[in-house]
């Protein structure tokens, strides 16, 4: 009984715990932890290597967002209908930068915030560390979306399809 009353108080308490659980197992590798310049403005602007580790099984698709958390939440990229390869799968480097791809993979992609569709590097005014959110989610279906969407379409169309989410952060600074 003392069991159940510790478990009630830690669901009223913390709420998110439950569904964090429900959404994770997802692990976002990249081969850096500080973007090399390659990746960035300062170099060649290619998307980098994502490796992805326990994708469940009912994953269909995959979402990639990456967004500045030190810059508003600037979007670097959103790409989705990323087919699942279950249960690890890699994200090749310099992924096409048009709205929609058929190599190495099918996918579609949206409008970064520098107003170009597909990834667009970190490019932060010089100072401060900027910390960059690779943030992948795992649905259980395709999203029927355009090329060139916005963050807040791609959000909206995910919204009661996410089964799974993971997450890795990388720095970079000028």
């Amino acid at each position: 009984m003392k069991w159940l009353a510790i478990a009630i108080v830690a669901i009223l308490i913390f709420p998110g715990c439950i569904e964090k659980e429900k959404h994770g197992g997802l692990k976002v590798i990249l081969p850096f932890e500080s973007f090399p310049a390659k990746y960035t403005c300062d170099g060649s602007n290619v998307s980098p290597e994502i490796e992805l580790e326990g994708i469940n099984e009912s994953v269909k698709t995959i979402v990639i967002v990456v967004v500045d958390s030190d810059a508003k939440n600037f979007v670097h990229w959103l790409i989705w209908n990323i087919k699942a390869n279950h249960p690890d799968m890699v994200i090749p480097e310099n992924i096409s930068k048009e709205g929609i791809i058929d190599i190495p993979f099918y996918a579609i992609q949206g409008r970064n915030d520098f107003g170009k569709i597909g990834y667009g590097g970190p490019c932060p005014p010089p100072g401060r560390l900027h910390h960059y959110h690779f943030k992948v989610y795992g649905l259980d279906s395709q999203i029927n979306l355009h090329p060139g969407a916005s963050l807040k379409e791609l959000q909206k169309a995910m919204r009661g399809h996410i089964v799974q989410y993971g997450e890795t952060v990388a720095t970079y600074s000028r």
